[in-house]
């Protein structure tokens, strides 16, 4: 997968170079290039931003070196990629969202600041391309490049030979089937016990059947203690009378 992040701080993304994408990198799994949208500038201040029209707080990142940006970046691949703009009132990223994303042979970042990026530039690319405008939760960040981290890394996780399991992939929240909408459940390793506190006795039996069970349980009592508009959320068919049972343990409509 090639990916292309345009920013004013490029040196933000020195993380991509370790860890799992770090290593999806230097196999050539990933190929991931950084811009400095200033190198697209034509003052001697490299001027990105000015004030907004119609007045207001904060500044607003100029469309013309955008627009330069973007469009050297896209002549240098073949086709055209699919451009995703981090924003806070863009649609939430989600694991099905980066499952798409894995699936993309190109994708382009393109990293906002201040109060955002001239509208006039996602207009006329989605004239060209594909165009996301793509957030991470309910709140506000500095810039996009923290965004696009977790993207990345995210979407990177997914392809193929990233992880050393790729069924690690398909055990993990959020994941389609049957679990999608519940949290993973606690995990544990040796040893047995520390510091008095032992691993369930389950985890221990070789009893796989009853291990999914017990796992299934966990996640069912995770996802209605930490996300109950999760639980509500549940497919009524999905649901088995454990399910119910285990649901109704903590008083939820089942």
């Amino acid at each position: 997968m090639r990916i292309d992040i345009i920013s004013i701080f490029p040196e933000y993304f020195a993380p991509l170079d370790v860890s799992l994408i770090g290593k999806a990198r230097e196999r050539g799994i990933l190929d991931i290039s950084l811009h400095q949208l200033r190198d697209w500038t034509h003052d001697v201040h490299r001027t990105v931003d000015d004030s907004p029209y119609g007045g207001g707080p904060g500044m607003v990142m100029k469309p013309e070196p955008w627009g330069e940006a973007i469009d050297a970046v896209t002549a240098a691949g073949a086709g055209e990629p699919r451009l995703v703009v981090p924003t806070p009132s863009g649609r939430p990223f989600t694991q099905e969202l980066a499952m798409e994303y894995a699936a993309e042979p190109w994708l382009a970042f393109a990293c906002g600041r201040y109060e955002g990026i001239d509208a006039r530039v996602i207009d006329e690319y989605r004239g060209r391309m594909r165009v996301d405008e793509v957030g991470i939760g309910d709140y506000v960040l500095a810039g996009g490049e923290v965004a696009v981290l977790v993207m990345v890394e995210a979407v990177g996780r997914l392809l193929p030979g990233v992880l050393g399991n790729e069924l690690s992939a398909t055990d993990d929240s959020f994941a389609p089937g049957t679990m999608r909408n519940l949290l993973e459940g606690p995990v544990y390793t040796k040893p047995p016990e520390w510091r008095g506190r032992r691993v369930p006795e389950i985890l221990l039996s070789g009893h796989h059947g009853k291990i999914a069970r017990w796992r299934r349980d966990e996640a069912l009592r995770r996802t209605l203690s930490n996300r109950p508009e999760l639980a509500a959320g549940l497919d009524d068919e999905s649901l088995d009378k454990r399910d119910r049972e285990v649901l109704s343990e903590r008083g939820a409509d089942a």
